[in-house]
């Protein structure tokens, strides 16, 4: 069944949120990284958007799991979502699924990665990934995929690389196991030998924030080119094409930087291509040559 917005009526979702982000560090040393901010949204909040705009909000349709500094995860989402607490170490992408599997209760299910960054001009988000969902039978696996530079290199499907949401039909959800797994060799790749698995190219931007630079890359085009300033910060130097969050203060020069909500950036002080965290740690987030 297919309610108004083209969405089947008994989809659920989930958003994977319990990962260390352990390529970020020391950034989710103390955030962890579902809640780092991307243009001053946290990114999990951008995932939660994302699925509100095909429809999909509150606890009985969108589900978050947490784990690496979960209180944080779920103070911040509260009532907005179902919450799954993974105790002891994160149990993967497919053991997080699998950990929902009571929750989950017969419906096929979107799956997004909360550090996904997906942004397409000719589209909101929501309606930006609804093409996941069009025609889908119910029984194959669907992914979310650009053109690899690559074709065939490891880890593309079809030659696309995966762009942070899958679609998934509940008869390969029922029985994985509560277990360290991730979704790659638990379903997509069983899928994709047995010809099941269908790649929906995304034809939008996409980086998937794992790394400095790449977290950088998302916030510089967050910006639109232009700076990103909360209304609570404070600037009285000079500010280009840079994200200052709520509470900040900014008293020297900042080009392509990321200054975290309630950071400082000194007076004399110049800061290009890092992240300026809210601790007054800095990291660097050039490209590596």
């Amino acid at each position: 069944m297919i309610d108004a917005t083209g969405v089947p009526a008994e989809l659920c979702a989930v958003v994977l949120a319990a990962g260390e982000g352990t390529r970020l560090r020391p950034l989710t040393e103390r955030v962890p990284k579902a809640l780092c901010p991307v243009g001053n949204v946290p990114l999990l909040d951008r995932a939660l958007a994302r699925l509100a705009g095909l429809g999909l909000a509150g606890p009985t349709r969108v589900a978050v799991n947490a784990c690496y500094l979960g209180d944080q995860v779920v103070a911040h989402v509260g009532d907005r979502a179902h919450l799954s607490v993974e105790p002891g170490d994160p149990l993967g992408t497919a053991g997080g699924v699998a950990n929902l599997r009571d929750w989950i209760d017969g419906r096929p299910v979107l799956v997004g990665n909360a550090d996904a960054y997906l942004a397409d001009p000719a589209a909101p988000p929501g309606p930006d990934v609804a093409a996941l969902l069009d025609g889908w039978d119910g029984h194959t696996v669907r992914l979310l995929g650009q053109p690899a530079a690559d074709p065939a290199a490891p880890g593309t499907f079809t030659g696309h690389c995966f762009t942070g949401f899958s679609l998934l039909p509940w008869r390969l959800v029922r029985d994985l196991p509560v277990v360290f797994s991730d979704l790659v060799r638990a379903v997509w790749r069983p899928a994709e030998a047995a010809g099941a698995l269908e790649v929906v190219p995304y034809p939008g931007v996409f980086l998937d924030t794992g790394t400095p630079a790449d977290y950088l890359a998302a916030n510089l085009h967050a910006t639109g080119g232009g700076s990103l300033v909360d209304r609570s910060a404070t600037v009285t130097g000079r500010c280009v094409e840079s994200v200052v969050g709520a509470g900040a203060r900014v008293d020297g020069d900042v080009c392509r930087t990321v200054v975290w909500p309630g950071a400082v950036v000194r007076d004399g002080e110049e800061l290009c291509e890092v992240i300026r965290a809210g601790d007054g740690g800095t990291v660097s987030a050039a490209a590596p040559d």
